[in-house]
């Protein structure tokens, strides 16, 4: 029996447990909302184009399905214990929000008599209430039964494609306005990175990672359309951040090191501008934050440092028997570098995931490399700011060519490179290559 897995008895518990607390609260803040004397509506201006689409109570009624059965649909307990705290998480801020800023749908509904549907809507009039509007919970949960549901094999697209139309439909049933759907997304990325799942496996970094970046892209298209309404359309100028925040999340999501340098690591123009935000704070934090400018000789002929400017360059020496392995993924190398060396562009995305096959494959060339150098050769390898990338491509190149343990090769690295962030998750990566 696979220990990892959660028991029924566990699953049962954690559906119940969320059931109850989600009637408690829920009702509870409807109850409360609705003895106020008046009940405020947050309506944008353009909602009043949404149409009114009588069949998107189906999916709207399915979020209810997916609560009752994503409890089973985990395969472990960690799974389930995550997936537990962020519903409850979730349920409990939304039922505070509920109460502490009450908002009501305003919208007329058309009517529904006649229609085989009509009986769905009757079921919502009696059990959902028009108060617990912001933020929406079939929004936040949709978001996270989708972190559940995407590691299923069979049906993963078509359930994809339901959660969304399932979002969609809290705005074409008149049950919802635009506002309870950016707090309720805004909401469950909250959750996320609150309860990370699987916090210190490295090989899950790229999510962490990934949620900060759509967290911070849904909280900047929330604040642009709220600016907009009061402050004038100049301010729709942050949905550009906002969305190239969303698009870098999903591509660390992917871990798709490619996705600003191509293979020759150049960054394309159109890249550069749309990408220019993301550009810009990693040049800053290059040009002002970073502490290894001088490149730190690990090995014999064999150096690491941050990315190189002009200056370093100059003092370092290089010519074409210098070797330049290049692992930043979000900044262009520095010219002379390219066009004086012989320039190998590796990308690998900050603070995110190393690619076990790709670091193997990157640290068997330079170790190769290394042995055939020819007298006044070195290599030269760097990241952006030379702490972590760096730092851990080259204990693997030291372990290989001193013939080191990769325990001795990380504490030689941290007594040459005193500003290594060698984090403790890296450790078990480091023994796996």
């Amino acid at each position: 029996m696979d220990e990892r897995r959660p028991t029924l008895k566990q699953q049962i518990y954690a559906f119940f447990l969320c059931t109850f607390v989600f009637m408690i609260v829920y009702n509870f803040a409807a109850w409360y909302t609705s003895k106020a004397e008046k009940v405020p509506s947050f309506v944008f201006d353009f909602e009043k184009y949404i149409p009114f689409l009588p069949w998107s109570i189906i999916p709207y009624m399915t979020s209810g399905i997916f609560f009752c059965s994503v409890f089973f649909m985990c395969k472990e307990r960690e799974q389930l214990r995550v997936l537990t705290k962020r519903m409850l998480f979730t349920t409990l801020t939304a039922g505070v929000c509920f109460i502490a800023f009450p908002l009501q749908f305003s919208l007329t509904k058309p009517r529904t008599d006649g229609s085989i549907l009509d009986y769905s809507f009757q079921f919502l009039k009696i059990f959902d209430s028009p108060f617990n509007q912001s933020p929406s919970l079939h929004i936040a949960y949709a978001f996270i039964f989708w972190a559940v549901l995407r590691s299923l094999k069979t049906f993963r697209t078509f359930l994809m494609v339901w959660l969304i139309v399932l979002g969609i439909s809290t705005l074409t049933t008149y049950q919802h306005h635009f506002i309870d759907i950016l707090s309720g997304t805004v909401l469950a990325h909250i959750s996320f990175m609150v309860f990370p799942y699987r916090k210190n496996d490295f090989q899950y970094r790229n999510f962490h990672i990934a949620n900060f970046y759509f967290l911070f892209g849904w909280i900047l298209v929330s604040a642009s359309i709220l600016l907009n309404k009061f402050c004038g359309h100049l301010w729709l100028i942050l949905i550009w951040p906002a969305g190239m925040s969303i698009i870098i999340g999903y591509h660390y999501q992917k871990n798709n090191i490619h996705f600003l340098k191509d293979k020759n690591g150049n960054i394309s123009l159109w890249k550069k501008i749309f990408y220019t935000p993301y550009l810009m704070m990693y040049w800053s934090f290059w040009k002002f934050l970073r502490k290894n400018k001088k490149p730190v000789e690990i090995a014999p002929r064999i150096y690491i440092s941050s990315r190189p400017d002009h200056k370093d360059v100059h003092y370092f020496g290089i010519d074409r028997n210098t070797l330049i392995y290049d692992l930043s993924a979000e900044i262009e190398e520095t010219p002379d570098l390219k066009k004086k060396c012989s320039y190998h562009s590796v990308p690998f995305l900050d603070i995110g995931t190393l690619d076990i096959d790709e670091t193997k494959k990157l640290v068997t060339e330079i170790t190769e490399n290394y042995r055939k150098l020819p007298a006044d050769g070195k290599i030269f390898i760097h990241c952006t700011m030379g702490l972590t990338r760096s730092s851990v491509i080259g204990i693997l190149v030291m372990k290989n060519i001193l013939s080191l343990p990769v325990d001795e090769a990380a504490d030689l690295m941290k007594g040459i490179h005193k500003n290594a962030v060698i984090h403790p998750y890296l450790k078990d990566f480091l023994k796996k290559i």
